[in-house]
């Protein structure tokens, strides 16, 4: 009797521990309580199982089952059909054993990528703040937009998952948020009355290579592209590692769209950023699949770089040339805008404390070129073209319908050259919708260029308040 009951228990021991190693469905970050899909999709998700293990997902929306098998390693891929906007919703998934993601909405979803400037918080950086911060900071609270920051990673091997959770916008969520994506993520919820998610995906001080896959990467760095294993001689600046770190595990999430705020650190090469911002911007689309997705992104902003930048050097790399990089990249990427951020730089930061204006300004590109919305003003009236008439030079704009305007201040910035190329400071005479040039210096000018300094103040706006981009006519 004692054998037969030491030998019950011991079944009983053992088909526990099998039960318990039977490898229960495991979701990545994305997918989890409190997330957002986008509406009116077929959006992935994904995970593990055991493999070889048949997978049912049950959305509370439409109570649909969808089916999949694991493959040999456990992963698992399908595709779920969203309903409008709307919520809260569950979704059961169950490979025998049974999960379920709780409070899910259903709205429109947007990355937030790029370095610093993308990446510094509501809070603020020490001792560099957010203009208006604290205020919106306590008014924060809001269910219907949800949150989630991919944390710093810098990989040699693409991974496939991060640990952060989605939250509910509240002031203790949101303080710790990128500034720029809130606000743009804020404006798009009031406008649209619809849930808004928002992925943080940056690294301050990271370049544009980091971005970047391997495959597309070694076009461009050869031999400076890691191997897997390999050391990482810069965390944020090396190419692919941040792309295989951070952007991999969120590639296929469904969303509307992407917002960019990156370009500092690539100040010194602006001829190659004109191919590499286009090319990364390509091939994220590709890699999504889901057609020329809407990307907008900030011009950085004027800053003194010399504080980087020997003496000597500081005129071949005024940062000015990587800001007209940026203003030719929306003729070069298909379903682009770029903010203008040309009357907020500080000649002693690289971190402008005036986040609203660029989160909004990229939110009216949003508003208007996706969803829609109509009489309002979204554009910065753009450099033309010029036309000689005797010794002035005659500036004309795009997107200034109604006018130019310096609300009252002087109007600097603008150098006229002749065809020795010197460039002197032009006298300026604002007409309503161009702008005519002089220079005593100048008898007979063939180029035009305005704000094109590394630090300098926009004071060309359009009647909608919105900046005219740095620009050059020239090549030289």
């Amino acid at each position: 009797m004692k054998f037969l009951m030491k030998r019950n228990v011991l079944m009983i021991l053992l088909l526990a521990v099998v039960f318990q190693l039977r490898a229960e469905v495991k979701m990545p970050a994305l997918f989890a309580n409190n997330a957002i899909l986008q509406q009116k999709s077929e959006v992935g998700m994904w995970g593990w199982a055991d493999a070889k293990a048949t997978v049912e997902v049950t959305p509370s929306w439409n109570n649909k089952t969808y089916t999949v098998k694991a493959d040999k390693d456990g992963k698992w891929k399908l595709q779920l059909e969203t309903p409008e906007a709307g919520g809260p919703f569950e979704i059961k998934i169950s490979d025998g054993t049974e999960l379920v993601l709780e409070n899910i909405l259903i709205g429109e979803v947007w990355l937030c990528t790029g370095q610093s400037n993308m990446e510094m918080p509501m809070k603020g950086f020490p001792g560099q703040p957010v203009v208006g911060s604290n205020m919106d900071i306590l008014k924060s609270t809001n269910d219907q937009i949800r949150l989630i920051t991919v944390p710093r990673s810098s990989q040699t091997v693409a991974q496939d998952n991060f640990d952060a959770k989605w939250k509910e916008a509240d002031p203790a969520a949101v303080r710790n948020f990128s500034a720029t994506g809130y606000y743009f993520g804020r404006l798009l919820q009031e406008m649209l009355g619809v849930p808004v998610g928002l992925i943080e995906v940056s690294y301050g001080g990271s370049c544009i290579q980091a971005w970047m896959s391997p495959k597309t990467s070694v076009s461009f760095e050869d031999k400076q592209v890691p191997a897997p294993g390999d050391s990482i001689p810069v965390v944020n600046r090396t190419p692919t590692v941040l792309f295989n770190g951070m952007l991999n595990p969120v590639i296929g999430y469904g969303i509307a769209g992407c917002i960019w705020y990156q370009g500092e650190t690539n100040y010194i090469e602006p001829d190659r950023y004109e191919e590499l911002f286009p090319t990364m911007v390509a091939e994220w689309r590709s890699l999504w699949g889901i057609g020329d997705f809407p990307f907008y992104y900030c011009q950085i902003a004027p800053f003194d770089y010399s504080v980087f930048t020997p003496k000597e050097y500081h005129e071949k790399y005024n940062s000015a040339y990587l800001r007209d990089a940026q203003r030719k990249a929306e003729a070069k990427i298909p379903n682009s805008g770029m903010a203008v951020l040309m009357d907020i730089g500080e000649k002693t930061s690289i971190h402008p404390m005036h986040k609203q204006e660029g989160g909004e300004r990229l939110a009216l590109w949003a508003l208007a070129k996706t969803y829609g919305f109509r009489d309002f003003a979204y554009k910065s009236p753009s450099y033309n073209a010029f036309e000689v008439k005797g010794s002035q030079l005659i500036v004309s704009f795009n997107d200034a319908s109604n006018g130019l305007t310096t609300y009252g201040k002087e109007l600097t910035g603008f150098e006229i050259a002749g065809e020795d190329k010197v460039f002197y400071p032009a006298e300026v005479f604002l007409r309503s919708k161009s702008v005519v040039l002089s220079s005593p210096r100048v008898e007979k000018p063939v180029a035009v260029r305005y704000a094109f300094d590394d630090f300098t103040v926009g004071t060309l706006y359009g009647t909608n308040g919105l900046p005219v981009s740095s620009f050059r006519s020239d090549d030289w």
